[in-house]
């Protein structure tokens, strides 16, 4: 028997900070899975009664402190999945992956949160920027040696927007990080090792479609700016059970809002 399952994907951008904003989120978009990234908080003082709170028992975190951090909330059971590698030997805590207890068969989820990659797209004169082209280069070159990838998702804010439509101006962030060609060619190797791109399933290429939008813009929705950084993939057997998508763009309006809205699929699996 096939399940609906609901996934969100949402920066949170300090989970502290912005805990109270989870309600809003989980009354918009209902997910029996919340990805969380850049929770900015250790492991010793994550507040674990939280996801219980919200309707979540299954929980899993990785944190450090002051940056980075991904969380999962499921409503689903889960076990914990140790079969990634310490992505560049940092141990920067950018990457959560479960098994997912659907009655239908498991689903494999990885939540990830890619390098920035600093303001200069020069990977000889920024050591960040080359440390988020390393990033992507080695999960992509992980995720080609997993033959045959099944029931598999992919979420997270993986901070490159990949195509022309997926920036307010393809021309004027050519040279700008997140949108460069060494990183757009590196983010499309990555998809193509067995992916396909859930939220662009619904939304065609030719129109524009952001999750993230500046602190520095004053009126965010009226200059509108934006760029799709946030992402959800899904393994190829997994294409045929999508069934609705949602970006959350009143999200941006919320109080001591996060620069990233959160963004949601639904499958029958």
């Amino acid at each position: 028997m096939k399940n609906r399952l609901k996934i969100a994907s949402w920066n949170i951008n300090s989970l502290r900070l912005r805990a109270p904003l989870l309600e809003r989120l989980i009354a918009a978009l209902r997910p029996d899975v919340a990805c969380l990234q850049e929770t900015k908080v250790p492991d010793e003082l994550f507040p674990a009664g939280l996801p219980a709170q919200l309707g979540y028992p299954f929980a899993a975190w990785r944190g450090m402190k002051g940056y980075n951090g991904v969380a999962i909330f499921s409503r689903l059971p889960f076990y914990p999945l140790d079969i990634a590698p310490d992505w560049c030997a940092r141990g920067d805590c950018r990457h959560l992956s479960v098994s997912l207890d659907l009655g239908s068969g498991p689903v494999e989820l990885h939540n990830f949160y890619v390098p920035a990659g600093g303001d200069v797209p020069d990977r000889a004169v920024n050591p960040k920027f080359a440390h988020k082209l390393d990033f992507v280069a080695e999960a992509t070159h992980w995720f080609a040696a997993r033959t045959r990838l099944r029931r598999t998702v992919l979420a997270g804010d993986l901070n490159i927007a990949p195509l022309e439509n997926d920036v307010w101006s393809h021309r004027q962030l050519l040279g700008v990080v997140s949108h460069t060609p060494p990183e757009t060619a590196g983010l499309t190797a990555w998809l193509q090792q067995g992916f396909d791109d859930a939220i662009r399933h619904f939304v065609p290429p030719d129109r524009k479609l952001y999750t993230w939008w500046s602190y520095r813009n004053r009126d965010w929705r009226a200059s509108d700016r934006g760029r799709r950084l946030d992402h959800i993939w899904i393994s190829r057997d997994l294409t045929s059970a999508l069934r609705t998508c949602r970006i959350l763009k009143d999200a941006r309006d919320w109080p001591q809002a996060s620069d990233h809205v959160p963004v949601g699929v639904e499958l029958e699996v």
